[in-house]
């Protein structure tokens, strides 16, 4: 069976996709709240490494496979030839293929153009997730992201008008305390200009090995609580105005679980919230042995 290199990340919507390393690490690989990929130096693997992967796989398992993900961090980092190549190579091998999802840095997307992902889209290529992780500039500089916000949110654009389907990560608690209100205001603006289909928020997690774990340990950054998480998750919320968008904190980081549209259930993802800054009672909250990641 597959052999994979390092830890393998995946979104919580390809729990049961099958997963391939098209590339290996991260592009960027510098954002100081991110462990993922520090054990690995960031290389292409592309069709070729696929087309190896698939080889491993017996022939009735793969005529029963609808969807893959393209790890590791950033697979669109590969040209758009070698892109087209490894969707080549999933149709031709997997008769039953129905998505193709991907990891995305915006970075990456600067020498693409809506034609390039146009081809991506028809060639197989489903969805598109991408880390916007704030809308403050300041704390995008801070966290080392490599990328501005309006970077980011023309990246998305191009996405979006290539009609490829885009889910957005933001990061709650980036900002600390100092910066929370700022943080959820400016990035329900981001979020307003992108439109996208689907948002998730994560709640910050700050492990051993990260630069951000280092600035906790001598007291330079501290984390919201549990309440304070909350209380930013509702601003930003309350000031988001989305089509059609699906929002979801079902990632295992949150503190509380929220699913909705949040053009047609806002409010009532808000009453929630509300109930529980409220009573303050943490037995509502998802315990801290179940954020452990």
């Amino acid at each position: 069976m597959l052999r994979y290199e390092g830890t393998i990340w995946r979104p919580p919507s390809e729990a049961r996709s099958l997963i391939l390393q098209a590339t290996v690490g991260c592009s960027h690989n510098a954002c100081i709240f991110c462990v993922s990929y520090l054990d690995r130096k960031f290389r292409i693997r592309g069709a070729t490494g696929i087309r190896q992967d698939l080889n491993q796989l017996p022939s009735t398992l793969k005529t029963h496979i609808r969807r893959v993900f393209l790890a590791d961090g950033d697979a669109l980092a590969m040209p758009t030839e070698e892109m087209l190549a490894v969707l080549d190579v999933l149709r031709k091998e997997l008769p039953a293929l129905e998505r193709v999802g991907t990891y995305a840095y915006a970075r990456n997307l600067r020498d693409k153009s809506i034609d390039d992902l146009t081809l991506l889209r028809q060639a197989g290529l489903g969805i598109i997730y991408l880390g916007l992780e704030t809308g403050d500039e300041e704390i995008l500089r801070w966290v080392r992201k490599g990328v501005t916000v309006r970077e980011t949110i023309g990246a998305c654009k191009k996405i979006r008008k290539a009609r490829i389907p885009l889910s957005l990560t933001i990061i709650l608690g980036l900002g600390g305390p100092e910066r929370s209100e700022w943080h959820a205001i400016a990035t329900a603006d981001a979020l307003n200009q992108i439109d996208p289909e689907y948002v998730g928020a994560l709640t910050l997690m700050i492990p051993r090995g990260t630069r951000l774990y280092e600035l906790v340990q001598r007291g330079e950054f501290t984390p919201l609580g549990p309440f304070d998480v909350l209380r930013e998750l509702r601003l930003l919320i309350s000031r988001t105005r989305l089509s059609r968008c699906v929002f979801r904190t079902n990632h295992a980081s949150n503190y509380l679980p929220l699913r909705g549209t949040l053009s047609a259930d806002r409010e009532r993802m808000i009453a929630v919230i509300d109930r529980v800054l409220e009573d303050r009672d943490e037995g509502s909250l998802r315990p801290s042995y179940f954020r452990g990641l």
